[in-house]
């Protein structure tokens, strides 16, 4: 798994699961969004501020369940800021917005958190749920929630790593949408990551999660990253904790390393990062990586 760092990037750790915590804890912050309703983002501060990441948890879950990807970008220099959604099973008002009610919430959750973090460029990330919300921040068009009004894209996004976003989806997404994707991304699905209610009758319905990068226009840097053998959750290690396992804890350190080289190379513009990463493009075999 070292081997995956190359040589370029000598400043980004090796993505462990067992990577060490920060060495202050998370704060918790209060933001007010548009609406008055008060969004509680945590906050990892790096030692030493390198770049600054946006995450979206996928839905249901929170932020304090993506440790073994969080971790390590701090570890690495990225101030890392991450909203607890409303449809969050951990949010006290989850009632009280049914269905894709989320939805809205969750732009305007992420609108408050790039006002509060400044003007500065950030690297929108996130799982399920959080990569459509992190896409649409880097430009995929998504279906505007009702009462929603203003562009859902941040222009200050420099780049997305988007862990399993969504298939196209009634009210939420089309792949004409995705096609609008208008920065860099890494998109990660695995052949296990089977869409919900389809998993016995389409085993491979998981590539759907590749719509975002099937869908985009080449040349604009967009990368595919398969793992073999990984489902929605890499068996309970992120979103979800108590999902049957085995935990696929090597796929998440694959992962985690891959989308550490991708931040380097487009969130700092290494360009030994982006030959780093380049150079682990493969066709087949358990890590399939693609790039147009």
């Amino acid at each position: 798994m070292l081997g995956l760092l190359g040589s370029g990037l000598a400043t980004f750790p090796a993505m462990r699961l067992s990577a060490k915590a920060p060495s202050s804890a998370p704060v918790v912050v209060a933001l007010t969004t548009a609406t008055g309703r008060i969004s509680m983002v945590t906050h990892w501060k790096a030692r030493r501020t390198r770049g600054t990441i946006l995450f979206s948890h996928g839905a249901a879950s929170a932020p304090s369940k993506y440790d073994p990807l969080i971790l390590p970008w701090v570890a690495a220099g990225y101030d890392v800021w991450a909203p607890l959604h409303v449809d969050s099973k951990e949010h006290p008002d989850t009632k009280k917005f049914v269905g894709l009610a989320s939805w809205r919430a969750r732009i305007e959750d992420m609108r408050a958190l790039s006002a509060h973090v400044g003007t500065g460029p950030r690297i929108a990330a996130g799982h399920s749920y959080g990569a459509l919300t992190a896409l649409t921040l880097g430009g995929a068009a998504a279906i505007v929630p009702e009462g929603l009004s203003g562009p859902m894209n941040d222009p200050r996004v420099s780049a997305v790593v988007a862990f399993s976003p969504p298939a196209p989806m009634a009210g939420l997404i089309t792949a004409e949408g995705y096609a609008t994707l208008a920065v860099p991304a890494l998109i990660e699905t695995g052949d296990k990551d089977l869409l919900a209610g389809k998993a016995s009758a389409d085993p491979q319905s998981w590539k759907g999660h590749l719509t975002a990068y099937d869908a985009a226009a080449p040349g604009g840097d967009r990368y595919a990253l398969v793992l073999a053998g990984v489902n929605h959750f890499f068996g309970g290690l992120i979103c979800w904790l108590d999902q049957p396992g085995p935990p696929q804890t090597a796929q998440l350190e694959t992962a985690a390393t891959l989308a550490g080289l991708f931040i380097e190379a487009y969130g700092t513009k290494s360009a030994s990062a982006r030959r780093a990463l380049d150079a682990r493009l493969r066709d087949a075999g358990p890590v399939i990586l693609r790039r147009k």
